[in-house]
C-alpha cells in the first residue's frame, strides 16, 4: 500500500506529451484536493464570472474522453541531470499522453514519480512503453486501478442521480399538515413529475403558484426579514438585495428558480437542479462537486405556514440559495463534494456531518456576535434566534446552546437531531476561514484519487486511473 501526500509533492498536472497543437504543461505545488478560486471569477464575487460559451466549441466531453482507460506507474529513478527527460521521451516516442505527475525525493540519492497516463494497460504500445521505462529506471511498479463506488463525471451525469431518490416528495407521513388534503398531494404529484423528467441542458421550467401557496410564502418571509437583520451573516445580507433585484424576491413573490439559477451561475458558477424528492448523502454531496444544488420543488402546507417537517422551497430559496452567491461559501461548498467523489461510506458519513454543521446550521462572529450563515438556521426564524440571540427566552427556549470552535475533525463525528433544536454549533471566524479548515480536512482524508472540477467542460478530472461500478457507469452515461 502506497500512501502519497500530495501537499509535499511538486505537482505537475495537466501534462500532454501527445503531439497535439493544444498540449500544455501546467505545473503547480497546489495539492489538487484544493480547488483554487475560478480565474475567470473576480474578487467582487456577485460580478464577472463567465459561463461556459457554446460558441467556444463543444460544452463538455465525451464520455470515451471521460472514461478513457488509464495505466499509473511508479517509478525510481537516479537523481541525475536530465533522468526525467530520459522518461518523458518515450511518451513522446509511443504518442501517449500523460495526464499527472508527481515526484519525491527518495532514499539512496534517487527520485520517485508517480505517472499517471491514457493508455490500455495491455495494449502493445503500452508493453513497449513499459518496456523502455524498466530499462530507464531503478524500480518500476505498475499500479492496479482503485475500486470505488461510481459517481458522476460530467455534470450531465446528475440526471441519473437527481432521479435515485429516497422518497418521491409525494410520500407523506400520516403526521403530515397535508396528508388529508387531495389537492396538496395532487400538487405534489405534478411538482415531483416535471423534476422527473427535467434534463441536462433543458431550462428549469416555470411554476405558478396558487394563491395559498404565495399567502404561506409571504407569512415566512415576513416572519424571517424581521430577524434575518440582526442575526444572518453580513455575506448574507450584502447578496439578498441583489436576489431581490435580479430573481424577485420578495414576501408577494416566490421567485423562479430559473431565475435564481442563471443568477447563481453569472456570480459563482453555481445552479439549482430540480429534484422530486430527497437522496441520499452520497448522491446529494456528489452534485456539490459540480457546483449543483439540488433543490425540491414544494412549500409546506398552508394549514401551518410557520412549520414544515421536510425540507421545502423557503429552505431552499431562503436558506440556501442566497448563500451561493457568496464565493468564499461557493468554494466551501464545492470543497466538500469532491471529496465525496468515489468516497467510502464510512467517509461519506463524515462528509455529511461536515456539511450538516457548517452548510446548514453554521455560525460565525462578526464583532463579537454570533451571525448565521447556515440554511437551517437562516430559513427558520426560531431555531436563527436561538442559536444566535444573546438573551433567554429566545426561540421559545430557556437554555443556551453549547458553542465550539469550528473544526471539520470533531464535526465529522459529531451526531445531530433532525427533528429538534441543534444542542451544538460550530462558530467559524469568518466564511473564508470555515472554507481553509474544509479544505485542509479535505486533504487529510485517505482518498483514493483527488478531483479537480473544471468549468469549462462541467467535468471532473481525476490524477490516477479508477474502476467504477460497471452496471452503475452504463446507466449513468447515456450520450
Amino acid at each position: 500500500c502506497l500512501a502519497w501526500f500530495v501537499g509535499s509533492f511538486a505537482v505537475i498536472t495537466d501534462v500532454a506529451c501527445h503531439r497535439s497543437p493544444s498540449s500544455r504543461v501546467f505545473v503547480t505545488n497546489t495539492p489538487l484536493t484544493a480547488t483554487p478560486r475560478d480565474t475567470t471569477l473576480t474578487d467582487h464575487g456577485t460580478e464577472g464570472y463567465m459561463p461556459p460559451n457554446p460558441a467556444h466549441g463543444t460544452l463538455y466531453p465525451t464520455v470515451q474522453e471521460l472514461t478513457e482507460p488509464r495505466t499509473s506507474v511508479l517509478l525510481e529513478c537516479n537523481d541525475n541531470p536530465g533522468a526525467l527527460h530520459e522518461i518523458l521521451k518515450y511518451f513522446w516516442k509511443y504518442d501517449i499522453n500523460i495526464t499527472h505527475i508527481e515526484s519525491r525525493p527518495s532514499k539512496n540519492e534517487s527520485f520517485e514519480f508517480f505517472v499517471d497516463f491514457h493508455a490500455t494497460p495491455n495494449a502493445a504500445t503500452t508493453s513497449a512503453l513499459l518496456d523502455n521505462l524498466k530499462k530507464e529506471t531503478r524500480r518500476m511498479l505498475v499500479l492496479d486501478a482503485r475500486n470505488v463506488p461510481w459517481f458522476p463525471r460530467h455534470v450531465s451525469d446528475l440526471d441519473v442521480v437527481a432521479n435515485r431518490i429516497l422518497d418521491a416528495g409525494t410520500d407523506l407521513e400520516s403526521d403530515h399538515p397535508g396528508f388529508n388534503d387531495p389537492v396538496y398531494r395532487e400538487r405534489r404529484v405534478g411538482l415531483a413529475e416535471n423534476a422527473m423528467n427535467h434534463r441536462f441542458g433543458n431550462p428549469i421550467p416555470h411554476i405558478s403558484y396558487s394563491e395559498d401557496e404565495l399567502a404561506t410564502w409571504k407569512a415566512v418571509y415576513e416572519r424571517l426579514e424581521t430577524l434575518l437583520s440582526s442575526y444572518a451573516c453580513s455575506e448574507y445580507l450584502k447578496i439578498l438585495p441583489m436576489m431581490k433585484q435580479h430573481c424577485g424576491y420578495s414576501a408577494d413573490n416566490i421567485p423562479q428558480q430559473a431565475d435564481i439559477s442563471n443568477f447563481l451561475q453569472r456570480t459563482t458558477g453555481f445552479q439549482l437542479r430540480p429534484v422530486a424528492g430527497l437522496l441520499s448523502s452520497r448522491d446529494f454531496l456528489n452534485g456539490l462537486a459540480f457546483r449543483t444544488f439540488f433543490c425540491t420543488q414544494y412549500i409546506r402546507h398552508h394549514s401551518m405556514p410557520l412549520y414544515t417537517p421536510e425540507p421545502d422551497i423557503v429552505h431552499e430559496l431562503m436558506g440556501h440559495a442566497p448563500m451561493f452567491a457568496d464565493p468564499d461559501f461557493a468554494e466551501f461548498s464545492q470543497e466538500i463534494g469532491l471529496a465525496s467523489l468515489g468516497a467510502s461510506d464510512k467517509d461519506i458519513e463524515r462528509l455529511a456531518r461536515c456539511y450538516w454543521h457548517s452548510v446548514e446550521f453554521g455560525v460565525c462572529r462578526e464583532d463579537g456576535q454570533l451571525k448565521a450563515y447556515g440554511a437551517g438556521l437562516l430559513s427558520s426564524f426560531g431555531e436563527l434566534e436561538y442559536s444566535c440571540a444573546p438573551y433567554r427566552p429566545a426561540g421559545d427556549a430557556d437554555e443556551y446552546p453549547e458553542l465550539l470552535p469550528w473544526d471539520p475533525v470533531v464535526a465529522a463525528e459529531t451526531d445531530f437531531p433532525i427533528t429538534t433544536y441543534q444542542p451544538t454549533y460550530f462558530v467559524a471566524q469568518n466564511l473564508a476561514d470555515a472554507k481553509q479548515r474544509m479544505r485542509k480536512f479535505c486533504e487529510s482524508m485517505n482518498r483514493p484519487f483527488y478531483a479537480r472540477y473544471n468549468s469549462n467542460t462541467q467535468g471532473v478530472w481525476v490524477d490516477r486511473a479508477v474502476a467504477l461500478d460497471e452496471q452503475l457507469a452504463v446507466e449513468a452515461n447515456p450520450y
